[in-house]
C-alpha cells in the first residue's frame, strides 16, 4: 500500500458518491488505522449525512471551502470556510451539516476508527451498529416503564 498521494490522485476505490455529496476516504487510501480522515464535498441544496451521533467516536471538522449550516443539538449555526468544530466522544452531540448556499461545501471529517460505535439517529429513533450492519428502531422506551435487568423481576 502507498501511504502517500496528493489528493488530486485518490485512487476511485476511495471515492463514494452519493446523491448530492462525495466522500473522500484519504485516511483509509494512505493506511490509516487509528483514525479516519475524510474530505466530504456537499453540493448546494444537500446534506451531509443523516442528523445522528456517537456512543464512542469522538469527531472533528474543518470547513475547507463554502459555506453552510451545521445543525447540533437541534440548533442552526452558520458556518464557513475556516470554521472548526469538535465532538467529544459519547455527549449525544448530533450533527449534520445542510448546505444552503450555491457553491460545494467542502469538509474534512476527522474522527477515531471505534469498532464498537453505535449511532444513533434521533430524528427517526434508530441505533445503527455499523460493524454488525445491524439497524434498530427505537419505539418505545421500556426502562421508564419500570423494565430491568435484574433475572428475578
Amino acid at each position: 500500500m502507498k501511504n502517500i498521494y496528493n489528493i488530486n490522485n485518490i485512487p476511485n476505490q476511495y471515492i463514494s458518491k452519493f446523491q448530492g455529496a462525495k466522500t473522500m476516504y484519504v485516511g483509509n487510501a494512505v493506511g490509516s488505522e487509528k483514525i479516519y480522515v475524510n474530505i466530504d464535498y456537499i453540493e448546494p441544496g444537500y446534506k451531509s449525512t443523516k442528523y445522528h451521533h456517537h456512543s464512542m467516536q469522538e469527531e472533528f471538522f474543518l470547513i475547507m471551502s463554502g459555506k453552510g449550516i451545521i445543525r447540533i443539538n437541534d440548533e442552526e449555526f452558520e458556518v464557513k470556510s475556516g470554521d472548526v468544530i469538535s465532538k467529544p466522544a459519547g455527549k449525544n452531540i448530533a450533527h449534520q451539516f445542510i448546505n444552503n448556499s450555491k457553491e460545494v461545501l467542502q469538509i474534512l471529517d476527522v474522527g477515531t476508527k471505534e469498532e464498537d460505535d453505535v449511532a444513533i439517529y434521533p430524528d427517526k429513533n434508530i441505533l445503527y451498529v455499523r460493524n454488525k450492519g445491524l439497524a434498530f428502531k427505537v419505539d418505545d422506551d421500556v426502562m421508564s416503564k419500570g423494565w430491568t435487568t435484574d433475572p428475578n423481576e
